[in-house]
């Protein structure tokens, strides 16, 4: 009997799959590092809102929480002082959200715990600057490649 060749799909398929769950270890052990005090929603929220003001509907799109639980979660932020509210000026029953200046040093000294983790990580196997510097430049152009995969839109078949 001969078995089938394996298709590209099913090779990537599979491939996919050891990389998901990686990737699924690496985030809960980056969140532990990152010593955040937070929810993962809180950090979640604080995420998104880095690059740009949001509205509470887009924070929930982009976030994968409900809406109602972002609505929790921007209120706690902002008591904690890590995000502003401010209604909208073009459309007062919306609410727009940013993150604070002390939002954005928290999530800085975050990302600095995990980063040296991550350091820490990479000398407890030996490795050396070089090689920890090319192993996280590469693991950053390959996650890079998949973002922009999954984030460019199929194009129509042209007939």
């Amino acid at each position: 009997m001969h078995s089938s060749p394996v298709s590209d799909e099913q090779r990537v398929v599979a491939a996919a799959r050891g990389l998901l769950r990686n990737i699924g270890r690496l985030s809960r052990d980056l969140y532990r590092a990152g010593e955040f005090g937070l929810s993962r929603s809180h950090v979640s929220v604080l995420d998104a809102l880095e690059t740009r003001g949001l509205r509470v509907t887009e924070l929930a799109a982009d976030t994968g929480l409900t809406q109602p639980r972002v609505t929790v979660v921007l209120q706690e932020l902002v008591e904690r002082g890590l995000a502003a509210r401010t209604r909208c000026a073009t459309d007062r029953r919306a609410v727009d959200a940013s993150i604070t200046p002390e939002g954005r040093r928290f999530l800085e000294e975050a990302r600095q715990r995990m980063a040296g983790a991550i350091h820490a990580g990479l000398a407890a196997r030996g490795s050396g600057t070089e090689d920890s510097e090319r192993a996280v430049l590469a693991a950053r152009e390959a996650v890079s490649l998949l973002l922009d995969a999954l984030h460019t839109p199929i194009e129509a078949e042209v007939s």
